[in-house]
């Protein structure tokens, strides 16, 4: 059985000050479970339940986290009448002679937020409200985090990104078609004890007709599927059409100088030209983009990595990718790519595109870097040649990790600079060119540093200006990876 959530914000607010007082984090989690909790299963509760000590915060994780019910005597203890109180105020639990949790309440980052408990694959409702998942992990991760006035988080879900950028938001409106997933993020924001969070119920864009924002987030029900079975994950559209509809919409109420990160998929024919369909879509917006591929796959991958979730039922689970591949038939595709479409608005110049892949795993905070790479592609864009760009100093504002690969009777055989933080991305090159971008730092331009190297090297002029195209493809694309910065 389930309950609703209620946003009472007087109890949820009391429930926040007291788990924190208690340490409830990420961090205490993965002390008393262990690093991988968070992607635990369901058959994993009673090992996790076992390893668990006799103390408040034990008590806590287990209802709060493994949602397991805990007898009402202790979660008193742990949490005090009022704060047992509070959860049965918000809908969180149901307390008896025990305290049957209806919720979970993830540590993430600073934030606790609220949620269904973890799914029960085809038995979730159509109006379950997930946790934070992989995907809100990238949608965080690619997200400026810059001052704005006013943030816009669109198909909000629990609100979790409505309630990073109301952190560094003067004001942020959540908009969501699912009236408990808006009930959940009014709960989630006075738990954190947040007050500038305003939800508006309403399909996708629709909420906010003719405003503007500085910070756009959209974390879209982009599953391409012939579904219409969740509100988080079935959009309704035809093919990949609601995420079309998410960029375009999103760059029509992007403002001047803003930033949008959309959560999105895209179809193609085959892999051979996968991100044909979402640059068109980017170019289409009058915005410098950056489309970033986390998951690609072909149509029968993409329906079974969906479905996984009656991979039990063997029927059912044939039944399932018959009737997806049949829709990808009808459609005229093979191919399905999913990641993040990363949108600015800056004023005048030409308008620039890119698209790269990342691992999702790897991927840490990127938002700084990613305002790197937005004002180095401006840059670029007004350089009329490459000696522009080798008459110009740069400088290294990334952690990087320079490589060559040394074999005894060839020498060095391949050489790459990786980033060490944010995307991680990485640019294959040569051992020269690694000499050349450990010594930018500002005081000499790039010509000048080829130059040098190329002497020290005793290079010929034709292998100097071998040496100067590849230093000019490098540090173009660590610019645009926003690893180099102009200064």
């Amino acid at each position: 059985m389930r309950s609703d959530p209620q946003p009472n914000t007087t109890a949820a607010g009391e429930l926040g000050v007291v788990l924190r007082d208690l340490d409830y984090s990420e961090s205490a989690i993965s002390e008393l479970l262990d690093d991988d909790a968070y992607a635990g299963e369901a058959e994993d509760l009673p090992v996790y339940a076992r390893r668990l000590p006799d103390t408040r915060l034990a008590t806590v994780i287990r209802a709060l986290f493994l949602g397991l019910p805990v007898p009402e005597r202790e979660a008193v203890r742990a949490l005090g009448r009022r704060g047992v109180n509070a959860l049965e105020a918000t809908g969180l639990a149901e307390v008896g002679s025990d305290v049957v949790p209806r919720a979970r309440v993830l540590p993430v980052d600073e934030l606790l937020v609220a949620a269904d408990g973890s799914s029960r694959g085809a038995d979730d409702p159509p109006d379950y409200v997930a946790a934070y998942s992989p995907a809100s992990h990238v949608c965080a991760s690619l997200t400026p985090r810059r001052r704005v006035e006013r943030a816009l988080d669109v198909g909000t879900g629990s609100g979790a990104q409505a309630l990073l950028a109301a952190s560094h938001a003067g004001h942020v409106v959540a908009t969501d078609v699912n009236p408990r997933a808006l009930a959940y993020t009014q709960l989630n924001a006075a738990l954190n004890g947040l007050t500038n969070v305003e939800c508006r119920l309403g399909s996708l864009f629709e909420p906010v007709a003719g405003e503007r924002f500085e910070l756009i987030t959209c974390n879209a029900p982009y599953v391409i599927s012939p579904e219409r079975r969740w509100a988080y994950r079935d959009a309704g559209h035809q093919g990949d059409g609601v995420s079309e509809l998410v960029v375009g919409e999103a760059a029509s109420h992007l403002a001047e100088g803003g930033f949008a990160t959309l959560l999105v998929s895209w179809l193609a024919r085959d892999e051979d030209e996968p991100d044909e369909r979402v640059l068109e879509w980017a170019e289409r917006t009058g915005c410098d983009s950056w489309i970033l591929v986390a998951w690609e796959t072909d149509a029968l991958g993409h329906a079974a990595g969906w479905n996984s979730h009656l991979a039990d039922d063997p029927d059912a689970f044939g039944a399932a990718l018959d009737e997806w591949l049949g829709y990808f038939d009808r459609l005229g595709v093979g191919w399905v790519s999913e990641g993040a479409v990363v949108l600015h608005r800056r004023p005048g110049g030409r308008q620039t595109a890119r698209a790269d892949s990342f691992d999702d795993e790897l991927l840490e905070d990127a938002g700084e870097q990613i305002e790197r790479a937005f004002e180095a592609r401006a840059r670029l864009s007004e350089l009329r040649t490459s000696a522009d760009l080798l008459e110009a100093r740069l400088s290294v504002v990334a952690a990087l990790r320079l490589e060559q690969d040394v074999e005894p009777e060839h020498g060095v055989t391949a050489a790459r600079i990786s980033l060490d933080e944010g995307t991680y991305s990485t640019v294959e090159t040569t051992g020269p060119v690694l000499a050349i971008v450990s010594s930018l730092d500002g005081r000499p331009s790039l010509g000048a540093a080829v130059e040098a190297v190329a002497e020290r090297l005793g290079l010929s002029e034709t292998d100097a200006s071998k040496l100067r195209r590849e230093a000019l493809r490098v540090s173009r694309e660590l610019l645009e990876l926003g690893a180099l910065r102009f200064l």
